[in-house]
């Protein structure tokens, strides 16, 4: 077929792309907003991008259209498709339709991790010698890209709880027909589409609902929002946390974090069987690669092999990726765009650094939800956990209503207030302009920001430089 992606620079849509192209179908893709990784993926792939998006960007021969799920009635490529009766559909459906029926389906969800999980458990059946297929929400730095079809059994598809699309209002992950699914943990996020905790919940009570009483969850008990609804579960369960945790079936005990990773001993029912050690960092890496873990012996893989995969595990792009080093200076990226994200990454940041050593954070407010007034007080206790917090203006303010949008001049504030060293400074050439002349050796500056800044890592990087 000949298949138009509207919306192709998204992580799932762009790697949707991937997969059609690999299985020989015929892809063009438009986007408002085009930048990397996603961009260049699609320039490797030879996917031709339109951009702004226009009713002419379809071509007239198209035998379906996806529409991705930031496109809404008013959009130039939907009214398009509308009026013209074409034949449609969404990411997801069309990832269940295409790939994923004769598949064993391995979904990996929840709010936090699930990229990095769905890269190690890909990694791991890969090494192992399974052959998976996988989509994953970013780039594999092991994988080499976010898309792969292989000649396995198994397709490793990272689970996203946002909706569907304009015409479809369930979370994506329920297309997925999951054998095994992976909730690590859930919180409230994506303030856009969900009121609240309790709205978020039922989504991934959904998700529940399709594992087949044959099938696994692997739940992470240490989120108390998921123990809640954990009971509603149709399927075999496992369980597991960090530590001696009661409930947990799985552990990750004994762990250790140095500026060389992670490593921790993995117990199933007091049984230890064995150690696992990894270059990447934190606690919440130790959290994804257990879950990776589980997942993979269910999949066949012997822990041996799964032991061996970790050690030479690289990591994933914009998850802690070091972007370059000048004037002594180290400038990571990283995607973290919640509470509590920002909170573990600094904390696996600090844990590979000398006690002499500075974290200076620069936080684009860009997600919906971190565009609103509803985790100020969390953010403000993540960042002060830094030595310096630079808080640069939100992206397109004017999509969140005034009463609920973020201040960045409060949240500076509320990061004072809680202890913290912290500066708003609307604009990237701003920021850069006052970081090059206050950066020297030892310092560590960590950019967090769900989108493209404005370029920021490579500006900082030749400024410095110069």
């Amino acid at each position: 077929m000949r298949i138009h992606i509207s919306g192709v620079c998204g992580t799932a849509t762009a790697s949707l792309a991937g997969l059609l192209m690999a299985k020989g179908h015929r892809v063009t893709g438009s986007d408002q907003d085009v930048y990397p990784p996603m961009s260049d993926e699609l320039a490797r792939m030879g996917v031709p991008v339109s951009s702004p998006y226009a009713e002419a960007n379809i071509p007239d021969d198209a035998d379906l259209v996806v529409i991705g799920n930031a496109l809404s009635r008013g959009n130039p490529e939907v009214e398009a498709v509308l009026d013209a009766k074409r034949r449609y559909t969404s990411q997801a459906a069309l990832l269940a339709d295409e790939f994923l029926r004769d598949r064993e389906s391995i979904v990996v969800a929840g709010t936090h991790g699930k990229t990095t999980t769905t890269s190690m458990l890909t990694h791991v059946l890969r090494h192992a010698g399974l052959d998976p297929s996988f989509l994953i929400g970013g780039v594999s730095l092991d994988l080499g890209t976010s898309y792969g079809l292989g000649t396995g059994r198994h397709f490793v598809v990272e689970g996203d709880e946002y909706d569907t699309a304009f015409f479809d209002k369930r979370p994506k992950f329920v297309h997925y027909l999951p054998d095994i699914a992976i909730i690590g943990n859930l919180e409230f996020d994506h303030a856009d589409i969900y009121a609240d905790l309790p709205a978020v919940q039922l989504a991934f009570t959904r998700l529940m609902s399709v594992v087949p009483r044959r099938g696994l969850l692997i739940a992470g008990i240490e989120s108390a929002a998921l123990v809640e609804i954990l009971p509603k579960a149709k399927s075999r369960v496992a369980t597991y946390a960090l530590g001696d945790m009661e409930g947990a079936a799985w552990r990750a005990v004994n762990v250790d974090l140095s500026a060389h990773g992670a490593a921790f001993d993995v117990v199933h029912d007091g049984r230890n069987l064995g150690r696992i050690a990894m270059n990447a960092s934190g606690n919440h890496n130790v959290r994804n690669a257990l879950a990776a873990t589980i997942a993979a012996l269910e999949a066949g893989v012997p822990f041996e092999k799964i032991v061996v995969a970790f050690a030479v595990f690289r990591g994933v792009k914009r998850r802690l990726e070091l972007r370059g080093e000048a004037r002594g200076v180290l400038v990571y990226d990283d995607f973290a765009h919640h509470p509590t994200a920002v909170r573990e990454t600094i904390a696996a940041l600090r844990s590979r650094l000398g006690a002499a050593e500075r974290v200076v954070t620069i936080f684009e407010p860009r997600s919906y939800t971190s565009r609103t007034k509803v985790f100020e007080r969390d953010f403000a206790r993540a960042f002060a956990t830094s030595d310096e917090v630079v808080i640069a203006g939100a992206h397109l303010p004017g999509k969140v209503p005034p009463e609920e949008r973020i201040s960045e001049e409060t949240l500076v504030a509320s990061i004072v207030r809680e202890g913290g060293r912290a500066r708003f400074i609307p604009t990237v050439d701003g920021i850069v302009a006052d970081l090059d002349s206050r950066l020297g050796p030892g310092d560590h500056v960590l950019i967090l920001s769900n989108g493209g800044f404005g370029g920021i890592h490579d500006r900082l990087l030749r400024a410095l430089k110069r």
